[in-house]
């Protein structure tokens, strides 16, 4: 890689996904700083060289470095990774606000909305850290298969086609391929919506039904996710991409997905509150299903797969209660 095309990086979050970005980018020649915001905890990142919480098993290379120290972690960054989960996206997204070059350039790779606003990611980083330009980057991608090199292929996307194209190049190498999009809004809508529909997959799975069930949920669910989708703005031919009916697939089907196993654990009978308090991830599709419903709702769209997603997380309602729900539903056309 030439001199010019090297990026010193910021990484704000030391989760799963952003150690495994972090990864990606150091062996790809940028230099990398990790943000974390507990500081014994980096101290135990860095004297181990495993982010055993996070990314456990997974060693982790000698050049990058690691800080609890905003002002450090920031300094001199070309480029800023916003890898924080969506319940602490907007505190934490704040907490950096002034520290950043003016020249900093911004990529979000959470998959959610803001719990304050119900906006989603790239808005809300806007909305906080004002002129600085913001990308988001979605697909079928558990860090745990990035960290170690496993083939992926991603999307990103910003309405600045250099930029685009500058973080295509940045992120891109022979085991991660990455596309470009204009459409941001309709890549944040299909990472953040699809781990609503994983829950009720995972709901299905928990309950013992077969491939059937949960060939239609993931089916319907991408009709479900498309129809509202493209009323909040987006272009139907995302949600048959990789951050629509890719991220959708991956995340309902694999063993890594954390809103598959919750659902799981809800079929099987478990409270949500044990399944919350034994998890050191986190599930975004529990937080952000009221969300997605409310958007449904003022954009009056039919959301049946989310509408019962939310009954069970939030209201109590049976797993058979809500399949019986969903299969006495009118019948119409597809």
């Amino acid at each position: 890689m030439t001199d010019d095309l090297k990026k010193n990086i910021c990484i704000i979050g030391d989760g799963g996904w952003g150690t495994a970005l972090a990864i990606l980018l150091l062996n790809n020649g940028h230099k990398v700083k990790v943000w974390g915001p507990f500081p014994d905890y980096i101290k135990t990142i860095r004297q181990r060289g495993e982010n055993a919480n996070f990314l456990p098993g997974v060693k982790l290379p000698g050049g990058l470095s690691w800080t609890s120290d905003r002002k450090e972690a920031a300094a001199d960054s070309d480029i800023a990774v916003l890898a924080v989960p969506t319940r602490f996206f907007r505190p934490v997204v704040e907490s950096f606000k002034g520290f950043l070059p003016r020249t900093c350039r911004l990529l979000s790779v959470a998959k959610g909305f803001d719990q304050k606003s119900g906006k989603r990611m790239t808005e809300t980083a806007s909305e906080i850290l004002g002129p600085l330009p913001v990308a988001a980057l979605s697909g079928p991608s558990h860090a745990e298969e990035v960290a170690i090199g496993i083939p992926t292929a991603v999307t990103v996307a910003s309405t600045d086609g250099h930029y685009r194209h500058d973080l295509q190049k940045v992120f891109s190498n022979r085991r991660f391929r990455v596309y470009s999009s204009e459409d941001v809004v309709g890549i944040e809508l299909g990472g953040a919506l699809k781990n609503v529909i994983a829950i009720a997959v995972g709901v299905s799975d928990g309950l013992g039904f077969g491939d059937n069930t949960r060939a239609a949920l993931i089916t319907r669910g991408l009709a479900e996710i498309t129809r509202l989708g493209c009323t909040l703005g987006a272009q139907p031919a995302t949600f048959a991409g990789l951050s629509g009916m890719g991220d959708l697939i991956v995340t309902c089907t694999s063993r890594h997905s954390r809103n598959r196993s919750v659902g799981e654990r809800l079929g099987k009978g478990e409270k949500l509150d044990d399944i919350t308090a034994s998890m050191k991830q986190v599930a975004e599709g529990i937080w952000n299903c009221s969300i997605a419903l409310d958007l449904a709702h003022k954009a009056g769209v039919e959301a049946p797969i989310t509408e019962e997603v939310f009954a069970l997380v939030h209201k109590g309602k049976s797993p058979l209660a809500a399949v019986e729900s969903l299969m006495s539903r009118d019948i119409k056309p597809e």
